[in-house]
């Protein structure tokens, strides 16, 4: 497992908790407007941190922090990602996973073996291949199937989850949101959130792209809340 950074205290990574962040190398998509260059790109230019580390200063953390954030990147391709999750449920604190969706096996194992305690699946665009892909960055069509598995399976399982969408000018459109929540209408929360914007990116034509505005980030949420009323606004996140 390459853990390539850690942050020890954070208040915005999981609502209403205080968290500690672990990020791990690689990713399967190339998302144009993901600031986290060198962790989906160059993961080998980055340190790798030591488990033991990170222990370590979670252990000091006992009593105030509630739990580990496990994000990216994208964690499920790891095949040992259950090793990690394990790992830090033995030192007492829960377990939120960040995914894509893209390996509902890894995802199942998870849930089924008490290994995460709230998910978090980002639902890029409606689930239409050239749509899709453009805001994935690479061709995801193989990767349908799989993705609309781990839909399904957040939907009906009784995991605290969240979907979450992060919309970016030039990809995202009003009535996108809308196709997105007919697909996962009965979800218990969807968050939209705003693209970062004045950071490095991926893909360079997304270099400092401003966000949307706060009146647009408005529309957005009454779109949504017509169908999934528990729908909220969150700050910049890719």
């Amino acid at each position: 497992m390459e853990i390539k950074g850690f942050i020890n205290i954070s208040l915005v990574d999981w609502d209403g908790k205080i968290s500690s962040v672990v990020f791990l190398a690689g990713c399967n998509l190339r998302c144009p407007f993901c600031y986290n260059i060198k962790l989906v790109l160059h993961p080998e230019k980055l340190p790798t941190i030591p488990f033991e580390h990170m222990e370590d200063c979670l252990k000091k953390s006992r009593g105030w922090v509630d739990g580990v954030v496990i994000t990216g990147g994208e964690p499920t391709i790891h095949s040992d990602l259950p090793e990690l999750c394990e790992k830090i449920k033995e030192t007492d604190f829960l377990v939120k996973l960040d995914t894509n969706g893209t390996n509902p096996v890894m995802v199942r194992e998870l849930i089924d073996k008490r290994l995460v305690d709230y998910i978090a699946i980002d639902i890029k665009a409606p689930l239409t291949g050239e749509k899709y892909s453009k805001v994935c960055g690479v061709n995801v069509e193989n990767l349908f199937v799989k993705i609309e598995e781990t839909i399904d399976l957040l939907l009906m399982d009784g995991v605290e989850c969240e979907f979450r969408t992060t919309v970016v000018p030039g990809l995202h459109e009003e009535r996108d949101i809308e196709e997105i929540c007919q697909r996962i209408k009965g979800c218990r929360k969807y968050v939209i959130q705003n693209y970062k914007g004045d950071v490095e990116t991926v893909n360079p034509k997304f270099n400092g792209l401003k966000p949307f505005s706060e009146e647009k980030m408005k529309t957005f949420l009454t779109t949504a809340k017509k169908i999934i009323p528990n729908t909220t606004l969150r700050g910049a996140h890719t």
